[in-house]
């Protein structure tokens, strides 16, 4: 749901003030964790910005987490140059239980501390800290588990990984799910993980002048994106292939202008 307001509040006459209710975090769909930091850093590079508070976690089945969503307007964005990766500089990110059960503090224990010690072998020499979070009652609905792991480089991009834990599925395994999604995204040299790189796609059509964006392979959602984008908004992308895992991706944006600010 805030995928698809954000552009439209972004244009809008004034502030928007979203209150969204249903799942915080779930599968097939970002993380809020990863929305807060990855996509808000991310959109500041265009010019604009969002503030998000996190009133209840919300897990499948039940939803009822609810999230504060204020977005102020902008009068156009700006194009974005994201071609240099730089080195890793930090890494950090949140493990988190929500429920009843003493067993729930050792499944947080294990994908913190899985995580870290998987990390340091991985990216060994850089800084790392996962916190561990008991979400107490009022501030979640349902029971749910997950991981979201977040790496900085020297030039400003910030990846991500996540994993929600599923019953069956041991703490170790769901952290390195996670791991492994921030470890390949490091080592393709991105500056935009392969979640980040098709919600950008919008904000680069509509970004006055030309953005380019150094990704991984192209996935299928932002081929998808791209192609929607192209058509709603007449703007004109390309792919360069710089090797076999990866390709810049270019946009003449164009130059949206909100005429009621």
């Amino acid at each position: 749901m805030l995928q698809v307001a954000l552009p439209c509040a972004l244009f809008s006459s004034g502030r928007t003030v979203l209150h969204l209710k249903g799942g915080t975090n779930a599968d097939m769909a970002p993380q809020i964790d990863y929305t807060i930091n990855v996509m808000k850093p991310l959109l500041k590079k265009f010019g604009a910005s969002f503030d998000c508070d996190l009133k209840k976690r919300g897990f499948f089945p039940k939803g009822g987490g609810e999230l504060l969503v204020t977005i102020d307007p902008v009068r156009s964005l700006s194009p974005i140059n994201m071609t240099e990766t730089g080195q890793i500089t930090r890494i950090w990110g949140l493990a988190y239980v929500a429920g009843q059960g003493e067993f729930l503090i050792k499944i947080l224990k294990d994908m913190a501390t899985s995580a870290e010690r998987l990390l340091k072998s991985s990216v060994p020499g850089v800084p790392i800290d996962i916190k561990q979070i008991k979400e107490p009652p009022q501030n979640a609905v349902g029971i749910g588990s997950g991981i979201c792991i977040f790496a900085e480089t020297s030039t400003g991009c910030i990846l991500g990984g996540s994993a929600l834990g599923k019953r069956g599925v041991h703490a170790s395994e769901v952290a390195n799910n996670a791991v492994n999604e921030i470890v390949e995204s490091i080592k393709s040299t991105a500056c935009v993980d392969q979640y980040s790189q098709d919600q950008i796609i919008i904000f680069m059509a509509l970004a006055a002048g030309k953005s380019r964006v150094r990704c991984g392979p192209i996935t299928l959602h932002t081929k998808t994106a791209i192609h929607i984008a192209e058509l709603l908004t007449k703007a004109k992308f390309s792919i360069e292939n710089v090797d076999s895992n990866v390709n810049i991706i270019e946009c003449e944006g164009i130059g949206m202008i909100n005429e009621d600010i």
